[in-house]
């Protein structure tokens, strides 16, 4: 016979409720079905689980650590039926960094009250694709290259590319900095999400890189004075830190923001969301044009 998750819930019932009575109350099934339940897990497991006495019911020592597993057991099931049912009622937007950078606090504003029943999560997940490729989000926002096979996308935005300086630094007494005041520089870079690479300068004058996992490691690493970097603006406003001034790079290509999703199913908010994100930047455009 197989472990069926009524085993499972019979035992931890019987448990939390002291009898078999109460057991069965609780399950609406029969005292009798409780008891088949109980001796099918014991027989199943090859161990006793439960001490009966006329009065109490109690977990032998491995119906002690059976109990716990059971538990975490029916609460992952609990949790996964609960993301199948509610999948449409809930939009999880994963990003590596910046989310949607100054528009973030709009977006979360807006949506709550354009789709009040829809609700929104943002998830940082320090991957390329923002926690999509992991199954963590529905949607994900991106500063990196796409893989168009795997995943559909819309670009929302083009961002400006702002230089990270210690904030001694003699280039932070700038209003704005040049790729070329960065060649003799140490450049350090989020190898996995970060949107920097060193095709940004020609190949005779590439500034040395640093390599660094996260984006707090790259704030340490540029606030010590040991090295520079290169962010999109949304960096500048989601990430302030003592000791790091950003300048921008008047010269860098822009880069461009989108917003992806997996072709197959995708979430029926996704046009929603691609709308509402597009609107937002095409707005802060108007306002300083």
């Amino acid at each position: 016979m197989d472990l069926e998750l009524r085993h499972l819930r019979c035992l931890v019932a019987v448990v939390d409720t002291g009898t078999f009575t109460d057991a069965a109350i609780e399950l609406r099934v029969s005292q009798a079905a409780v008891s088949r339940n109980l001796l099918a897990l014991e027989g199943r497991l090859g161990v006793r689980l439960l001490h009966r006495t006329s009065r109490s019911v109690t977990p032998t020592t491995a119906g002690v650590q059976v109990l716990a597993r059971a538990r975490q057991i029916l609460n992952d099931v609990d949790e996964l039926v609960a993301e199948a049912t509610t999948g449409h009622t809930r939009l999880r937007i994963g990003h590596a960094w910046s989310a949607m950078g100054r528009h973030t606090a709009e977006f979360q504003r807006r949506w709550a009250a354009e789709h009040p029943e829809i609700e929104l999560q943002l998830i940082r997940t320090n991957t390329s694709t923002g926690g999509l490729a992991e199954g963590l989000c529905d949607l994900a926002v991106v500063r990196t290259h796409i893989d168009l096979r795997r995943f559909a996308h819309a670009t929302v935005a083009q961002e400006r590319r702002y230089c990270a300086l210690p904030a001694d630094d003699p280039l932070a007494r700038k209003r704005t900095v040049t790729l070329d005041q960065l060649r003799d520089r140490v450049l350090v870079i989020d190898r996995r999400t970060g949107s920097t690479t060193a095709d940004l300068w020609p190949e005779e004058a590439r500034p040395r890189i640093e390599y660094t996992q996260d984006v707090d490691d790259w704030l340490s690493a540029i606030a010590s004075g040991r090295c520079v970097g290169v962010t999109p603006q949304a960096t500048t406003t989601q990430y302030r830190r003592d000791g790091v001034v950003y300048r921008p790079l008047r010269d860098a290509p822009p880069v461009d923001v989108h917003l992806i999703w997996h072709r197959q199913d995708p979430h029926p908010a996704t046009q929603a969301a691609v709308d509402l994100l597009s609107g937002l930047y095409q707005e802060s455009t108007s306002s300083t044009n």
